[in-house]
C-alpha cells in the first residue's frame, strides 16, 4: 500500500523559510520520479517542482525558481522541497506525488497535503 505523508507546512511571514518533507513507502522509492504540487483555494493544482529518481534531472515552476529546492533522500525514502524567500502567493496546500514508471510526467500516488500559509 502506498503512502505519502508531507509534513513540515504552516504560518510564516513574507520572506520566511519553510521545508517541506515527505515520507514515502510501499514502493520502491529509489526508482521513481517524485514531484511537489500546491492547490491554492480557487486554483487549480499545479507542478511545483520534480525530480527524478536519481536526482540528475530537475523541474521547477517559474513562480519558484531561485528560492525553491527540491531534494530526496533514497536512504531515507524521503523527498524535500525547500521554500525561502516565501511571498503571500506560496500560500496553498502543497502535495508531494509520485510518477508513473511509464511516464514520469503523469502522477499517480498523492499525499494528503500540508499546509503553507504565508502571511504579507
Amino acid at each position: 500500500q502506498v503512502q505519502l505523508v508531507e509534513s513540515g507546512g504552516g504560518l510564516v511571514q513574507a520572506g520566511g523559510s519553510l521545508r517541506l518533507s515527505c515520507a514515502a513507502s510501499g514502493f520502491t522509492f529509489s526508482g521513481r520520479a517524485m514531484g511537489w504540487f500546491r492547490q491554492a483555494p480557487g486554483k487549480e493544482r499545479t507542478r511545483v517542482a520534480a525530480i527524478t529518481w536519481s536526482g540528475l534531472s530537475i523541474y521547477y515552476a517559474d513562480s519558484v525558481k531561485g528560492r525553491f529546492t527540491i531534494s530526496r533522500d533514497n536512504a531515507k525514502n524521503t523527498v524535500y522541497l525547500q521554500m525561502n524567500r516565501l511571498k503571500f502567493e506560496d500560500t496553498a496546500v502543497y502535495y508531494c506525488a509520485v510518477a508513473r514508471q511509464s511516464n514520469t510526467a503523469s502522477y499517480e500516488y498523492w499525499g494528503q497535503g500540508t499546509q503553507v500559509t504565508v502571511s504579507s
